[in-house]
């Protein structure tokens, strides 16, 4: 399958790893930066069968490739996506999704009318740890859901803002809980049955005067099936990311994944006493060399198979859109002072600039 990469940036060594692991032809990568191209090519050397573009567009008509995936700035995410969707090409898009409400929807609907396959890059469903909790609510193991958490406590300095200006900005990023803390609040929506009737927020900007954006924040979740969600997320962490933890507390069951990207099992008690809670936590841990964890090759097979079998990816575009849309509900009620009901029809990051000046 013919394959390009947009964006060369931090994340980038994870996908060209995961186009690699899955036998990807990667017939070409883009970026505005060629010393990013360059480096790596030849990290992942990468030969002259792999051509270079600093223009998205001119790649892909040159090279009209089957599956992209886009790695850019999350504030260009969509627009990027729609130009390759209208071309008939399925996209890996990088969390968020998108910004907006209002383009989140014209993904899904580009996607259905060109029939094609959209997956959300949210990877840390993939780990072993999330798969089998994801198990277990499917059984109905934990009776009747009482309440989940999702903590995200790490550390951004100034130089990881220095390194690309577009972070922590309204217009292209958002803060903390849009840009690190989404991975969990996806999976936290998404174990307590992903419909929500209200959320309550709170966000602040404690630590990072320089940047636009909060670098903490808080939530109360009301889900439709009764029970509740806690999000704390934070960047504030002194002097290194602590852990990204998610637990859920139902009448029969209590689960805890911790680690550095919910990828450990630290509790796990049942009352049905279906498995022993020592092997469980044996075979079910991984230990990635960063937070961004192992999940990008089994997203990929995942969309390669969708793609082969015409399938829907098993973290679609709609899913993509549930996780932006639960930060930018937070955001809206922190802004307001109130609760805010959900669906949104309409909400973005950029209403909320100039919002800690």
């Amino acid at each position: 399958m013919k394959y390009s990469l947009i964006g060369c940036g931090r994340i980038s060594p994870n996908h060209i790893a995961a186009a690699q692991g899955n036998n990807l032809e990667i017939a070409a990568i883009c970026d505005v930066n060629p010393e990013c191209m360059e480096d790596k090519k030849l990290k992942f050397k990468l030969d002259d069968k792999t051509r270079t573009y600093t223009d998205y567009l001119e790649m892909l008509e040159k090279e009209k490739p089957e599956l992209v995936a886009i790695c850019t700035e999350s504030g260009k995410h969509a627009r990027i996506a729609l130009d390759c969707i209208e071309r008939g090409i399925h996209c890996i898009i990088e969390k968020p999704i998108a910004l907006s409400i209002k383009d989140a929807d014209a993904i899904i609907a580009a996607s259905i009318k060109h029939h094609v396959k959209v997956c959300a890059c949210h990877q840390n469903r993939f780990n072993k740890s999330v798969q089998i909790i994801r198990e277990a609510v499917d059984m109905k193991r934990f009776g009747k859901l009482f309440y989940g958490t999702a903590h995200i406590r790490w550390c951004r300095e100034r130089e990881y803002y220095d390194r690309a200006l577009w972070r922590g900005t309204w217009e292209q990023d958002g803060g903390a809980l849009m840009n690190q803390c989404i991975h969990n609040i996806d999976l936290l929506r998404w174990m307590m049955g992903g419909e929500i009737d209200e959320v309550v927020g709170m966000t602040a900007r404690l630590n990072h005067s320089y940047i636009d954006a909060e670098d903490f924040g808080t939530a109360l979740i009301r889900f439709s099936n009764g029970s509740y969600g806690i999000v704390e997320g934070t960047t504030d962490v002194y002097p290194r990311n602590l852990e990204e933890t998610l637990y859920i507390f139902g009448e029969k069951g209590t689960v805890k994944a911790g680690g550095q990207s919910v990828n450990i099992i630290e509790e796990w008690n049942f009352s049905d006493m279906l498995d022993d809670p020592k092997q469980v936590k044996d075979k079910f841990h991984e230990n990635p060399p960063s937070v961004y964890g192992y999940g990008h090759k089994p997203l990929y097979a995942d969309m390669i198979h969708s793609i082969q079998h015409d399938k829907q990816p098993y973290v679609n575009a709609m899913e993509g859109k549930k996780a932006l849309e639960l930060v930018l509900a937070i955001y809206k009620s922190a802004a307001e002072g109130k609760a805010v009901k959900l669906p949104l029809t309409e909400c973005s990051t950029t209403d909320f600039i100039g919002r800690f000046h």
